[in-house]
């Protein structure tokens, strides 16, 4: 199953919940906007001290993360808020989501600690939030 068939999967069980779709399209909104896209989330958790987590989200090796993991890896970033504002729900429901979405994110768009292009980003994002409308 590739990335686009496990995001749409999960989103047909997030479309039960509207404000996690929500906060999904507004996350990838948030980070077309976030300095350095997926590569400046990923520095924001290392700078964080969640170097090691992000790298085994990255790797594989971890497939979850919690509200407050999210809460400390971006400490300071302003993106929890940015992508609340965007999706039109409150932060702590965002970090609720993010800690869904935000491991998948990682692992499919820096596989690796592979970053890829903000072109194909786009791209990928695009579809990804396709399957959440």
């Amino acid at each position: 199953m590739g990335f686009l068939d496990e995001i749409g999967a999960v989103a047909g069980q997030l479309s039960q919940n509207s404000d996690q779709a929500k906060v999904a399209g507004g996350l990838m909104q948030a980070l077309e906007q976030h300095p350095g896209g997926i590569q400046g989330l990923i520095d924001n958790f290392k700078q964080n001290g969640l170097g090691d987590h992000v790298n085994a989200l990255a790797s594989g090796e971890q497939q979850t993360t919690t509200p407050e993991q999210v809460e400390q890896g971006l400490s300071g970033t302003g993106l929890i808020e940015q992508a609340a504002e965007k999706a039109g729900v409150s932060p702590d429901v965002v970090k609720t989501a993010m800690s869904t979405v935000l491991p998948m994110v990682i692992q499919h768009f820096a596989p690796n600690g592979q970053v890829a292009g903000q072109s194909e980003f786009g791209g990928m994002a695009q579809q990804l939030l396709s399957r959440f409308l």
